[in-house]
């Protein structure tokens, strides 16, 4: 009776420890499926950083470089390059309160297109028959690039199609836009590739007197001077997956 009861312990104990082992190895591999798991997000996470900051970079040389090329064409330009901006100021485009282009304004944008349609070709896709690029094919390329008008906070007064700051902005910015594609006939050829849908990367928006220049050093009228502009918004495209890492390998091989 008592051998009977020990095998009875004996076979539940070797069941509990095969329990406890299977238990084990279960345990074990899903810590290693976590594991993989974890390096796969971890490599996706550096990935999607490193374009991110590549593009950045790419961003930053490209306000640079058509900085000092407009600076040395005689065009005063600044650049913001942590929000990939670059500034034309109001007065050397537009008289107090219109928003027809003066005469030195056209000059101006014309000068900035020539200059737009020089660079762009190499960090865009292009339609057919459109410009090319002459010099190597950018890592990163160019999203969108906004047209944005803004005014001082001063409210408009008499009457007029032209009501409001915003109304100025926006008229502004379209007047801006039009010039600089009649200017270059290359840059509405310019295009972005989203989902395979090919959109052109120039837009217009006006904002009046609602997003100031963090700047607010000086008088009254050197803050209200700065806050009267042309931006132009630069925007990269980012990381949408397979595609686009497709693609950036293509522009590596051809370095």
């Amino acid at each position: 009776m008592s051998d009977a009861r020990g095998v009875r312990r004996s076979r539940s104990e070797e069941e509990e420890e095969s329990y406890f082992v299977s238990m084990a190895d279960m345990m074990v591999g899903l810590l290693f499926i976590f594991i993989i798991l974890l390096l796969y997000f971890a490599l996706q996470f550096r990935q999607t950083t490193d374009t991110l900051t590549g593009a950045g970079q790419t961003r930053t040389e490209l306000l640079r470089t058509l900085e000092r090329d407009l600076k040395e064409k005689g065009l005063k330009v600044t650049v913001d390059t942590r929000t990939g901006v670059l500034r034309l100021p109001d007065d050397i485009l537009f008289d107090t309160g219109a928003y027809e282009l003066s005469p030195q304004g056209q000059r101006a944008v014309a000068v900035v297109a020539g200059e737009l349609v020089r660079v762009l070709p190499c960090y865009t896709d292009v339609m057919s028959g459109g410009p090319r690029c002459m010099g190597r094919m950018a890592l990163h390329r160019i999203d969108s690039i906004f047209i944005e008008g803004h005014t001082d906070r001063v409210p408009l007064t008499g009457g007029g199609p032209v009501r409001s700051n915003l109304d100025l902005s926006a008229l502004r910015a379209t007047r801006t836009f039009q010039a600089m594609m009649a200017a270059a006939g290359g840059l509405p050829k310019l295009v972005s590739v989203n989902d395979a849908e090919r959109t052109p990367i120039f837009g217009v928006s006006g904002y009046g007197d609602t997003r100031p220049v963090p700047d607010r050093a000086g008088s009254e009228s050197d803050v209200n001077r700065r806050n009267r502009r042309i931006d132009l918004r630069f925007l990269m495209v980012t990381p949408q997956g397979e595609e686009d890492t497709a693609f950036s390998r293509s522009l590596v091989a051809q370095r």
